[in-house]
């Protein structure tokens, strides 16, 4: 049976919520919030009602409050999402962009939305190149060049409007008390300044908020304060998004990028617009998946490989055998392969979804396989389908509330700080993802991934992402899991890995999030595998063929997985250790 949904009632109407705010946000957000939290944040969380997961704790407890106090999962994602801009700068800054899949409890709608940065009018396919015709990783990736027109702030306050019941001056309360009072610098959040140093020095608006005089990190413990962001976050809660589109944010933004080069101007900004799409949906075992599509590569692929395994029975007494890794990553390659071929922005380009989805198309993909040997990813091409001619660093969320509303949220500024330079007197980092663009097709992005002319860049055009916000559905129609991850090109098979530990292999979420994972996208030809994967499996796979080449971990995956009993079990992934998940 389906549960109403929650009253849509303005939040300052609610005498409760009003109350809880004043208790929760008007002293200190920091009360109580030890430096060093014990990793029992890792730990799978049960809860009756709702449930919030995100990669930082103070943007979980921000949302779960909301959550408790009456508001929406709608509401609470978008607090955690302008909360992670202040304390998740490496990932979730107001200078980025992503995709939200929402269930709406009230109609049974699913729906995506895609906040995706968008290129600049003037960008054009050869932006990239040198002199000599071949791409140049430095325009693409450290220039003013790199930074697409952004998405965030667009795209969280266009599901508040729509869907959400807190006012916009609620919404971003908690953001800006975190941006002015600060927050204890953590030692995840200290090691992360401290790779990025060496380029957040080069830019003065950086150096200045993120590293001491000496160019070092804060330390350890010490409160790190934002005035100038929280100012930034005070102009979008009074004006909304004209305020970074059209105000003071935009004019402040386009000087910056008349003085360094850069292509964004004031239309660029004014004309950006987020985007309501319908999900890539498919079917696994019984279960429905609703994921993001195009110009997410994730949902399509992410569909793709799930329809590939169905045919094969995966017990769980095999779960991370060698025999099941080397089919998981001989589907994972053909997928990657259409990838480099298909993907792109369907407002540009023709995306062949339905037949990438065809269930005689994927059975003639996987024809070929040998479970006794690899296919070298020479040997495999992008599939032949028809097509009419006409995406490391990231974060995700997942939130349920008691009504049955889902929201699965990932959001990038594509490297660790994005480009490293901030929008002058804003605190605001800019992103770096049209390095996500095939800046010359059949090279390689800084994933490693090969794009082709679908993805080439182009002005006004949505550059390919594998970002992959998934809510799934049981037979009754329930939202069962609901997960995402961060991880650049290895984000699908991230949240693949997810979702067959929990519906084949019968693991518990905090079994299925800890279980170590593999990647394979084709090119190159090799099987990246996490520490906790057997010398023994790994000869076996070897003896097939196999590259095999251990790396560091792999994703952040925030899950929230409905039990047999109608309660909400979630986890934060224990790979990031300022991570966590609450319910009430």
């Amino acid at each position: 049976m389906k549960m109403s949904c929650l009253p849509t009632l303005p939040f300052a109407k609610s005498a409760r919520l009003s109350a809880l705010l004043m208790a929760t946000f008007g002293g200190s957000l920091m009360a109580d919030v030890p430096i060093f939290e014990q990793n029992a944040r890792h730990h799978p969380v049960l809860a009756r009602s709702g449930m919030v997961s995100t990669q930082e704790a103070h943007a979980t407890r921000a949302a779960r409050e909301v959550l408790e106090a009456g508001g929406n999962a709608i509401d609470a994602a978008v607090v955690a999402g302008f909360a992670l801009a202040v304390t998740l700068p490496r990932a979730g800054p107001l200078g980025g962009g992503g995709f939200m899949v929402v269930h709406l409890a009230e109609g049974s709608r699913t729906f995506a939305v895609d906040y995706r940065e968008r290129a600049p009018a003037a960008a054009h396919r050869d932006l990239f190149l040198n002199e000599a015709g071949e791409a140049d990783a430095n325009k693409s990736r450290w220039s003013s060049l790199a930074v697409g027109v952004p998405g965030n702030v667009a795209g969280f306050l266009h599901v508040l409007e729509n869907y959400g019941t807190l006012s916009r001056a609620d919404a971003l309360a908690p953001a800006i008390q975190l941006a002015e009072e600060g927050f204890p610098v953590t030692p995840d959040f200290h090691a992360s300044l401290l790779f990025s140093a060496p380029r957040l020095v080069r830019d003065p608006d950086a150096r200045r908020i993120f590293l001491q005089d000496t160019g070092q990190p804060p330390p350890i413990g010490s409160i790190f304060r934002q005035p100038e962001l929280a100012k930034s976050l005070r102009m979008i809660a009074t004006d909304g998004a004209s305020a970074f589109y059209e105000g003071p944010i935009a004019h402040a933004l386009v000087e910056y990028m008349q003085a360094t080069d850069g292509l964004i101007t004031l239309e660029d900004l004014a004309t950006y617009e987020p985007i309501e799409r319908d999900t890539v949906t498919g079917t696994y075992r019984g279960y429905r998946v609703h994921s993001m599509p195009p110009p997410s590569s994730g949902g399509v692929h992410l569909v793709q490989i799930l329809k590939k395994l169905e045919p094969f029975d995966l017990s769980p007494e095999e779960a991370g055998s060698a025999a099941v890794l080397h089919l998981l990553s001989e589907a994972m390659k053909r997928a990657y392969a259409d990838r480099s071929e298909y993907l792109g922005d369907p407002d540009f380009v023709d995306v062949p979804v339905a037949s990438l989805l065809n269930p005689a198309y994927l059975a003639a993909r996987m024809a070929d396989f040998d479970p006794a040997r690899a296919t070298p990813a020479e040997n495999i091409l992008p599939g032949d389908v028809a097509v009419q001619e006409g995406g490391d660093n990231t974060t995700h969320f997942s939130v349920v509330d008691a009504a049955g509303n889902a929201v699965s949220n990932t959001y990038s500024i594509n490297f660790s700080y994005g480009v490293h330079r901030m929008i002058p007197g804003t605190g605001i980092l800019l992103n770096n993802t049209m390095d996500d663009f095939a800046a010359k097709p059949g090279v390689p992005n800084a994933y490693g991934l090969i794009g082709g002319d679908r993805n080439a860049v182009a002005g006004g055009k949505r550059m390919l992402s594998s970002m992959t916000p998934t809510i799934v559905f049981d037979a009754e129609d329930n939202v069962f899991l609901v997960t995402g991850s961060p991880g650049g090109s290895r984000i699908i098979t991230t949240t693949l890995q997810i979702l067959l530990n929990v519906i084949d292999f019968r693991m518990n979420i905090a079994a299925a999030t800890s279980a170590p994972r593999i990647h394979h996208q084709w090119l190159p030809d090799e099987i990246r595998i996490e520490e906790g994967i057997s010398p023994d499996t790994r000869r076996l796979l070897e003896q097939k063929g196999h590259r095999v080449r251990q790396q560091p971990a792999m994703g952040s995956t925030q899950s929230i997985l409905r039990t047999e009993q109608g309660w909400w079990s979630g986890v934060s992934d224990p790979r990031r250790p300022d991570a966590l998940t609450e319910g009430y």
